[in-house]
């Protein structure tokens, strides 16, 4: 579904990401662990194009997108929640779903909102709430169900569990799950160990810009030397 090899990129001068290689199918769930600043969120937003594409290429269901703009990978199925959510704060829960909605693709998992209120039951009841009286929790939620109504075949999720109530980690979890079982190919940046391992089927570890671990990600969770020696967990 999503393959990336040799990926740079940076900001400016600063390079952050060196040579950058991951596979991603449908229906897996692939966890990006690594440190802050170790470029989880870089490599996100270079997959999305929100920052250019030095050098290497990324492939989309078998097309290349380095050179593409981030609405012409949106349209083409690539579904991105970055970490800062950015919902319209004055729009409410329905009008932000409604900005998000695209018509269903061909061979993709069809989202709506009686089936993203199944998985996050609390929109339903504040569907009518702006989006910015929403807790993080809520607007964790509610950018993941923009995106999903979006009907993307694969979902780029940045650090979701960062800074929530246990609640709504949970909910996070069961999400993911669903969305696996959906089909969807999930890339997720995450420092949070145990919540990826509840989420994930492999885990790749980033270390200055670079993947430094690819396997199981039960093989990571029973090897505590391994996770000792990439990043101190």
């Amino acid at each position: 579904m999503l393959e990336v090899c040799g990926l740079a990129a940076g900001y400016g001068r600063a390079q952050v990401l060196f040579g950058l290689d991951l596979a991603l199918a449908a229906g897996e769930v692939v966890a990006l662990l690594g440190r802050n600043g170790a470029g989880k969120s870089t490599a996100l937003k270079a997959l999305i194009g929100l920052i250019p594409a030095a050098a290497g290429e990324i492939r989309f269901e078998g097309r290349r997108i380095e050179r593409l703009a981030p609405w012409q990978r949106a349209r083409l199925g690539l579904g991105y929640v970055p970490e800062d959510r950015r919902i319209f704060a004055e729009l409410t829960v329905m009008e932000n779903l409604e900005a998000g909605r695209r018509a269903a693709r061909v061979g993709a998992p069809s989202w709506n909102e009686d089936r993203l209120f199944e998985i996050f039951p609390s929109l339903a009841r504040l569907r009518d709430r702006p989006g910015g009286s929403l807790s993080g929790g809520e607007q964790q939620m509610l950018a993941i169900a923009r995106t999903l109504i979006g009907n993307p075949r694969a979902v780029l999720l940045d650090e979701p569990s960062e800074g929530l109530a246990p609640a709504v980690v949970e909910s996070l979890a069961r999400a993911i799950a669903e969305m696996r079982r959906a089909g969807l190919a999930v890339l997720l940046a995450e420092q949070n160990l145990r919540f990826a391992a509840r989420t994930a089927d492999r885990a790749c570890v980033i270390e200055k810009g670079a993947i430094r671990f690819e396997g199981a990600m039960r093989a990571l969770v029973a090897d505590p030397a391994a996770r000792t020696r990439l990043f101190a967990l």
